[in-house]
């Protein structure tokens, strides 16, 4: 995109993917992104979200705004997790619409998918399976955001586009046990287990399911490209193309934080969540997208911004 005093509206700019992009943003030189806190614009409130997208008149809207959480959050707020994120994403598509703004990145997941899809994950593949019960409402909610973005383009001639990431992982993530995804809850884990000399480490689930990540700023670097491109495509898919089982990811952190804590899984099977999350990133690539982060990097810069976050120092 060549102009780079454009308006960009980043919704959800405080959390994990929306503070990337804002970050991107900036090393990109852009000028004129706009951000606003919870406490003046409560995004939920239909009213308040279409007077000031009128009022701001964002030539880009990116929507990274969610309630977003791991296996345990999704299956015990349920009903949080569908309600909140389809409001938000309402009153922000249909707002845009409004406000004659014609270009919009949704932000989806891809838990949308079936849970036994065929891998690596094509977006054809949507709605042709079941979903993963665990984290069912909020998959629903998504796909309304990704079928409302459809329907607009074809019955408004919008440009709203659906990119779909794989799991995210960086600097600003959610380390609550409760609510955080996987890869930031080893993190906390195997380092306090490390930090209190623990011999060994119980985790949930069996450790064989296996999942892909993305470092953040690639992932916002691909809201960027995206943002103004004109593409036959609604709905695409963003991934690093890796993936490693639960178990290889929590050996994966022992092994840099040079430690030989032993790793043991309860064998439930109940909770460990989809069998395999691979995507399909094709139609992202041909359009000249590629992520640049290695896990090696990502995860160094992430850890050493989970040691500031919490204060802890480097052993």
């Amino acid at each position: 995109m060549s102009n780079k005093d454009q308006r960009i509206f980043v919704a959800g700019h405080n959390g994990l993917v929306g503070s990337a992009i804002c970050r991107v943003l900036k090393k990109k030189n852009f000028k004129n992104i706009i951000t606003v806190n919870r406490k003046n614009l409560d995004l939920t409130n239909q009213k308040k979200v279409f007077d000031f997208l009128k009022k701001n008149k964002p030539k880009y809207i990116i929507i990274a705004a969610a309630l977003v959480g791991g296996i345990a959050a999704n299956n015990k707020y349920r009903a949080d997790f569908i309600y909140i994120n389809n409001v938000i994403q309402n009153n922000l598509i249909h707002g845009a619409y409004l406000s004659n703004i014609k270009n919009l990145i949704f932000l989806g997941s891809s838990c949308v998918y079936p849970r036994n899809c065929k891998q690596p994950i094509k977006e054809k593949y949507l709605l042709t399976g079941p979903l993963e019960k665990t984290n069912e409402p909020y998959s629903i909610a998504k796909i309304s955001g990704i079928k409302m973005c459809e329907s607009y383009n074809l019955q408004y001639k919008t440009n709203y586009k659906c990119l779909m990431p794989t799991n995210t992982y960086g600097i600003n993530d959610n380390y609550d046990l409760e609510k955080s995804h996987f890869f930031p809850a080893l993190i906390r884990k195997i380092y306090i287990s490390i930090k209190n000399n623990k011999k060994d480490l119980k985790l949930w689930g069996t450790g064989k399911p296996k999942r892909e990540l993305i470092y953040v700023d690639d992932l916002a670097d691909a809201c960027i490209y995206f943002m103004s491109k004109k593409t036959k495509h609604s709905l695409i898919n963003i991934g690093s193309g890796e993936e490693k089982t639960i178990k290889d990811y929590a050996k994966f952190i022992t092994k840099k934080l040079g430690s030989k804590l032993e790793i043991k899984f309860d064998q439930n099977k109940l909770l460990d969540g989809t069998p395999r999350k691979i995507l399909d990133c094709s139609i992202a690539r041909s359009y000249g997208w590629k992520p640049k982060i290695s896990l090696d990097k990502g995860f160094i810069i992430t850890f050493n911004n989970f040691l500031k976050k919490f204060n802890y120092k480097k052993k």
